[in-house]
């Protein structure tokens, strides 16, 4: 630790010690847990955002979507305007619901996407329409207790895993390491393409899992560059190269984006903003500024899928008008084995219709 986090510390342990003490109110069941006749997967982490849980509930509808009828997922809907329960459609916008459901939404119109800061008033609602859920994916949702998940998965970063983190304000850990114990499924996020055997054994021994407990590990796969304004695209390919690209994210961890963009570019400048940024004009005015005045023409702006459903709000249509501005698709993909056996659990669990 740094002299900042060190400081921080005695902090830490306090934080550290009310989130224990209010798991076992859990464990012992003073504080109630609620199960459900629907099979229900929870998707969270211990460290505050950066692991790609978006991308991997996603892998779990393209993985459930055809199997399962009755599929939705489940919010809290970070960042938006309303409360309560919300079952989302295309028309939504992300102060409605939050971005991540706007994104899923968007992407598979075949599945109810809802969100309630409530997750147990979420899925009853969810089970009182008409045709009844069938199964629920929760999202972000391992430190949410009132819900009993039938299956839950935590998420780690390759780069930051949670076994050399601390706990708030110290680290970005929301509770004490231990709480690892409570998944069922741990997964091992954001590991470079080819990871060795000695790796993968070096990391499971660090987890040091529970015997009840698998692990996998995952990479992320990035798709062709999509246009938010396709009249103002170029014609993009795997072999070209850009002299800038000026990166505008609002995500926890932007590291794994910066090293693949910096492959199609001489220089990449990057525009941060915290996980779920609701933009201003004044802000996009600044993108606009930032843009203009990178020295070179071969230049385009890339942002995250996040973003982009920000980005794409009317409001700021005339102020982006013109500009090459597009976002990056990315997705999820297990290694061979890691693969075939986490699929097969999660079909195991969902059962058949």
């Amino acid at each position: 630790m740094n002299f900042l986090q060190t400081l921080a510390y005695p902090f830490s342990v306090v934080y550290g010690i009310v989130g224990s003490f209010r798991n076992k109110l859990f464990d012992l069941n003073i504080l109630r847990q609620m199960k459900f006749d629907v099979p229900v997967i929870s998707v969270g982490n211990l460290s505050a955002g950066g692991t790609g849980k978006t991308p991997h509930i996603e892998y779990l509808i393209r993985l459930l979507m055809s199997r399962k009828h009755g599929l939705c997922t489940l919010s809290r809907g970070y960042g938006r305007k309303t409360k309560g329960f919300f079952l989302a459609t295309e028309q939504c916008s992300p102060k409605e619901i939050g971005d991540e459901p706007c994104q899923f939404v968007n992407k598979f119109p075949e599945i109810r996407v809802a969100v309630d800061e409530s997750r147990v008033n979420g899925i009853k609602k969810l089970l009182g329409l008409s045709p009844p859920a069938k199964m629920v994916l929760l999202d972000d949702a391992f430190q949410h207790r009132y819900v009993k998940p039938g299956l839950s998965i935590l998420l780690t970063d390759y780069f930051q895993p949670y076994y050399k983190d601390h706990v708030l304000p110290s680290g970005m850990l929301r509770e004490f390491r231990a709480g690892a114990k409570r998944a069922d499924i741990i997964v091992v996020t954001k590991c470079p393409p080819v990871l060795s055997p000695i790796t993968r054994k070096a990391i499971i021994e660090k987890i040091r899992p529970q015997a009840n407990q698998h692990i996998y590990f995952s990479f992320l796969k990035y798709g062709g560059l999509v246009p938010l304004y396709p009249e103002n695209s170029l014609v993009i390919t795997e072999e070209r190269k850009f002299y800038a690209i000026l990166l505008l994210a609002g995500i926890a961890n932007t590291y794994p984006l910066e090293e693949h963009l910096k492959r199609s570019c001489i220089e990449l400048e990057l525009l941060k903003f915290p996980d779920h940024h609701t933009y201003s004009k004044a802000e996009i005015l600044k993108v606009r500024e930032t843009f203009c005045n990178i020295v070179g023409k071969n230049k385009i702006i890339v942002t995250t899928e996040k973003d982009f459903m920000r980005l794409a709000q009317d409001e700021f249509k005339e102020i982006l008008k013109g500009l090459p501005i597009y976002y990056q698709p990315i997705e999820v993909e297990f290694f061979k084995d890691d693969k075939i056996w986490f699929d097969q659990q999660i079909i195991d669990y969902a059962g058949e219709n």
